[in-house]
């Protein structure tokens, strides 16, 4: 049983090329309860990683205690991730809201539903009345259930008529979505987990699969210990375990990742490894590419990238030996400078090797969040449902049909409003009343100070629902305590387009409910109507609600009118689309060079990559009258803000294996906040030793804008940069503001995606005081945290042991 704290990632099981992946069923147990003595197991899939690892709630006398992977899973072969191991203790925390709350005089205080809803539905008359729809904004989340986000997107949309909606998918994923539309017509990932098996280049950029998508890495992994291994490339200033591993290793300068995308195009196109016959039948804009990259030498990037020329060279090779490339991306593109830019240039890399629908070819731009594929879906962000044109008059008669509504009450005159632009109206007074669900921005959105400033106004009436007091809860009008995963039903998507069902394991504790009944009470409460007089949200539970999603993507790419609970419980997951053509879903995307680009079903005709402008249909329509994949070239732009004299260092943000966004729910699950209990800084050996800093050295990491306290890491990171995770909560136990990384973070986004650059931002450290006993800083040893200095190993101890099943039986369908 090994310890899979100081262990993350379990034990090896390798396979060749084109083989399939061996099953390894993973189970947690609370402590005296052994498999015989569970009541029921209850099929669900983690919704603490984009990952979708499929897994059973072990449930005995009503209460959760324990889960188990699920060996059938296609997307994890029953393996699970720490997160997925642990993290699920926090639905049992004894600080779970159980009752509403509402303000007075000042103080939350507990009361009813009646009380909290009316106090709602009296302020939303009342905004509705006096500012219009107009002046309310709705900011959710990337972890709720498909049915709960197309029920807000209606209620928002037809409802209340706004067009502020937005989920914190903004922050982790919009530019993934964005990219695949500038590139493919349609957001949908067109690439599959399967394509690990298959491929002969991993392609990996700014994206740190060992930590955030732990089961994806153990598949890499094991095909890495196999016979006939991938070659693999990444892309990261830090020295993660991906990149030990990698056969070429670009640890790219900050900001920069548009030059060095740039300068991997020339050389794919000065060799002339380009498949000319598939770009030339479907693709355009390749004149304009090669003309972008003309001058683009690896010499030429090696000077802006600090990276060696010989090194770019040495990728290239790789790129252009083989048309089995799978190459991904995360945040390390999305949340920096030229986010979509630079994702839509990895979209060109394999274009040009015509690695696109054909197994271990394909593109996945990955998801940050679990059910952040169904938030872009259903319009709980910024578009609109089934994938459909804001700007395409035929897209909002469509959705108008469906709801039985007039199509002037959908806003669709501009696009969308994002998160930051949300914020910033409330900030002018233009909103007036927020409601947030399942999400912390007081600890998740940057510049931290401004953030706060803007949820405490008087004129502004906050609504949060959550399962804790988060610091975002704190600050709230009214807090309505939610039900989560394990203690209500629905559906969600995960990274590759596979669709889980969940069910309710457990009743949610106190007066709890889940946010679809939330949504439809408000609804109700308000009285929405269509334009005949009946009820706009005629749906009344999970299953009626997912029947309605089913017609919105009757012919949408993201079609799901093949599936039903029904299918989904019997047979596992499956992935979109699913429907007569496909009845057991599509593996990958655009292995028939279906691109659902044409001017009259695209979802959106794209956005200058530099500015955000919006392409006209009659431009869009004039440039790809044929709806073909398009190759779209940008040049490298420095960044706004670069280091001075008084900032010299670039600062990174990011995650751990160990935690999720906020610790929200992982900071409650006792092995994972002892394996990183505390924020920290990581430096390199010249930096450190220019500040004076060794490992353990209190210091404070300070910009323009703020400072955080941090404990020093000193790694193997590039010279120049700074890392501090940004899952630490504003306040400590002193309540102490300098422990969120976002206290340092700038309030500027990518112009396309509308994506914050919380990766860019330029800092310098000051030692505060020495290490305390010489211990060292609070950051795990087996991740890209691992320190140079002797340093005892992080560990789990008894009671992180997981069992691990595998063999011939469990290979048949598991345990």
């Amino acid at each position: 049983m090994p310890d899979r704290i100081a262990e993350p990632w379990g034990t090896r099981t390798p396979y060749a090329r084109d083989a399939r992946w061996p099953v390894r069923v993973d189970t947690r147990l609370d402590d005296g309860v052994r498999p015989e003595d569970v009541d029921a197991w209850v099929p669900t899939a983690s919704i603490l990683h984009s990952n979708g690892d499929a897994l059973d709630i072990a449930v005995r006398d009503g209460r959760m205690v324990g889960v188990r992977g699920r060996a059938d899973s296609r997307v994890n072969h029953g393996r699970l991730g720490p997160k997925d191991l642990f993290g699920w203790q926090a639905n049992r925390s004894a600080d779970r809201l159980t009752r509403p709350l509402v303000r007075r005089a000042g103080e939350l205080v507990e009361t009813d539903w009646d009380t909290a809803m009316a106090a709602m539905v009296d302020r939303s008359r009342q905004v509705l009345d006096e500012h219009g729809p107009d002046a309310f904004g709705l900011y959710t989340s990337g972890q709720l259930f498909l049915e709960e986000y197309y029920t807000l997107g209606v209620l928002g949309r037809a409802g209340l008529g706004t067009n502020h909606i937005d989920g914190n998918t903004r922050l982790c994923t919009a530019t993934a979505g964005e990219a695949l539309k500038e590139t493919f017509g349609c957001d949908g990932q067109p690439g599959s987990y399967t394509d690990v098996d298959h491929c002969d280049v991993l392609f990996l950029v700014g994206h740190n699969v060992a930590e955030t998508q732990v089961t994806l890495w153990e598949r890499m992994l094991d095909r890495l210990e196999g016979p006939h291994p991938p070659r693999l490339i990444v892309v990261d200033p830090r020295p993660t375990l991906p990149a030990r591993r990698a056969d070429v290793h670009l640890p790219v300068r900050s900001g920069t990742n548009v030059a060095l995308l740039n300068a991997l195009l020339h050389e794919l196109v000065a060799r002339d490894a380009v498949d000319h016959a598939f770009v030339d039948a479907h693709a355009i804009g390749y004149d304009e590419l090669v003309a972008q990259v003309a001058d683009c030498t690896p010499e030429w990037a090696a000077a802006i990238c600090d990276v060696p020329a010989e090194r770019i060279r040495a990728a290239a090779d790789l790129l252009a030996g083989t048309d089995r490339i799978l190459s991904t991306c995360l945040q390390g593109v999305y949340q920096s400078h030229q986010a979509t830019a630079a994702a839509v240039q990895v979209n060109n890399i394999n274009l040009l090797r015509g690695a696109v629908g054909r197994p271990g070819g394909g593109i996945l731009q990955m998801n940050g969040q679990p059910t952040a594929q169904n938030t872009r879906e259903c319009g709980a962000d910024g578009d609109l449902a089934g994938f459909r044109n804001w700007a395409n008059p035929e897209h909002v008669r469509e959705l108008a049909a469906l709801w039985n509504v007039d199509p002037e009450s959908i806003d669709h005159h501009g696009p969308p409003t994002h998160a930051m632009q949300i914020f910033e109206l409330a900030e002018q007074g233009d909103v007036r009343v927020l409601w947030i669900s399942a999400t912390n921005p007081a600890v998740s959105l940057p510049e931290l100070a401004r953030i706060r400033s803007i949820l405490a106004q008087e004129r502004l009436f906050v609504v949060v629902q959550d399962l804790f007091l988060t610091e975002t809860a704190q600050l709230a009008d009214v807090v309505l305590p939610a039900a989560t995963w394990g203690e209500k039903e629905g559906t969600f998507t995960n990274a590759d387009r596979t669709v889980h069902h969940s069910d309710k394991a457990v009743e949610p504790p106190g007066e709890a409910r889940a946010d679809l009944d939330i949504f439809l009470d408000y609804a109700r409460r308000m009285d929405f109507r269509d334009r005949d007089g009946a009820p706009l949200i005629p749906w009344h539970d999970p299953a009626s609600a997912f029947a309605a999603w089913q017609e919105c993507t009757r012919g949408r790419p993201c079609d799901y009118t093949g599936l039903s609970y029904e299918k989904l419980r019997a047979g596992g997951e499956t992935q979109w689309p699913c429907n007569d053509r496909w009845p057991d879903g599509r593996e990958r995307l655009y292995d028939d060079r279906d691109f659902p680009a044409h001017p009259d079903r695209c979802e959106t005709y794209g956005k200058d990559l530099l500015t955000g402008e919006p392409v006209s249909a009659e431009a869009y329509r004039a440039r790809n009258p044929e709806g073909r994949a398009m190759l779209r070239a940008a040049p490298y732009v420095p960044p706004e803000e670069e280091p001075s004299a008084e900032h010299p260092l670039r600062l990174n943000t990011g995650r751990t294996v160990y935690h999720f966004h906020t610790r929200t729910k992982t900071g409650r699950a006792p092995q994972l906040a002892a394996a990183a209990p505390e924020v920290w800084a990581e430096l390199s050996v010249p930096d450190a030793e220019r500040a004076g800093v060794a490992e353990g050295d209190l210091v404070d990491v300070v910009t323009a804008r703020g400072r955080v306290r941090a404990r020093a890491r000193v790694t193997e990171i590039r010279e120049g940069s700074v890392f501090v995770p940004f899952h630490y909560g504003t306040w400590d136990a002193e309540g102490r503001r300098d422990r969120a990384a976002n206290e340092l973070t700038r309030t500027a986004w990518d112009p396309a995606s509308k994506q914050p650059m919380f990766k860019q931002a330029a800092c310098r450290v000051e030692r505060v005081a020495p290490a305390e006993d010489g211990r060292p800083a609070p950051a795990p040893t087996t991740t890209a945290s691992r320190p140079l200095a002797p340093v005892a190993a992080t560990a789990g101890g008894p009671d992180a042991r997981v069992t691990e099943t595998t063999g011939p039986a469990v290979a048949r369908g598991g345990p």
